[in-house]
């Protein structure tokens, strides 16, 4: 089932000295579940286009639209996880879960118990009165996510969302939070520098050029395997053809 569509989607920024075109003519569908990955040279508009999806930035024009219906504005329907877990350190574990509840007016006895089983389901519920300055930099994203998932959102977009966490620390959370959506079945964009990272977990690859950033091309993401991780895929003799590919057109730009 069609999530999320992208119609001829342009941005631009007013200048004293004139315009910058962003982002000119994005067009992407991205289906229930799927995890999407968008990469491109820095400056190409990856993270603005995830601000203009969630509402946060405007769009100069096109449409975007969920489950079919146009969107304006913020979303509900949407979760944003950034590069900082921003866990609020004075609250607990367990109170910084709930928060995404209170600030959106849905806590609610329904939403607490789904909050707690969530806990429950990803090995947190014991630290839920700990704070975040006595869990792992992991554990804290995995906290994060929680808190936004608790939310019900339709899409999860996640920008950079692991670059604060050094480099071991990085691939264990991303096979925890990969599994997580996946279990949950969660529509996710990920906007990442990391092509490995990339491939890793999507099903597909958006590559975008540089500025202003259009679509250059999606590929699609397989590996033959029956239980996949993102470090399984790592492991594959396919993963390095990927990563070759998408090496040589993140360097070369035809445009």
């Amino acid at each position: 089932m069609e999530v999320l569509k992208i119609r001829k989607l342009s941005k631009k920024y007013q200048h004293e000295n004139g315009e910058t075109l962003a982002l000119d003519n994005i067009n992407l569908v991205v289906e229930q579940g799927e995890f999407v990955s968008i990469i491109g040279p820095s400056g190409c508009g990856k993270s603005t286009l995830l601000s203009i999806i969630t509402g946060l930035e405007s769009k100069t024009s096109g449409d975007i639209f969920i489950e079919n219906k146009k969107m304006n504005g913020i979303s509900s329907e949407i979760g944003y996880m950034l590069q900082k877990d921003c866990l609020l350190e004075w609250r607990t574990i367990y109170s910084n879960v709930l928060f995404g509840l209170e600030i959106k007016h849905m806590k609610n006895r329904e939403n607490i118990l789904y909050a707690e089983s969530l806990l429950k389901k990803y090995d947190l519920y014991d630290f839920k009165d700990k704070y975040p300055n006595q869990l792992s930099g992991g554990m804290r994203q995995r906290v994060a996510l929680i808190r936004t998932l608790c939310t019900k959102p339709k899409i999860l977009l996640l920008d950079e969302a692991f670059s604060a966490l050094d480099y071991q620390t990085r691939i264990k959370v991303t096979e925890d939070i990969y599994n997580i959506l996946k279990k949950e079945n969660i529509t996710t964009l990920m906007v990442t520098h990391d092509i490995s990272e990339a491939i890793s977990m999507a099903d597909k690859v958006v590559v975008l050029t540089k500025r202003p950033g259009t679509i250059k091309k999606i590929h699609k993401i397989h590996f033959d395997l029956e239980n996949r991780t993102p470090l399984n895929c790592r492991e594959t003799p396919n993963f390095s053809e990927y990563f070759n590919i998408l090496w040589k057109e993140l360097g070369v730009d035809e445009r």
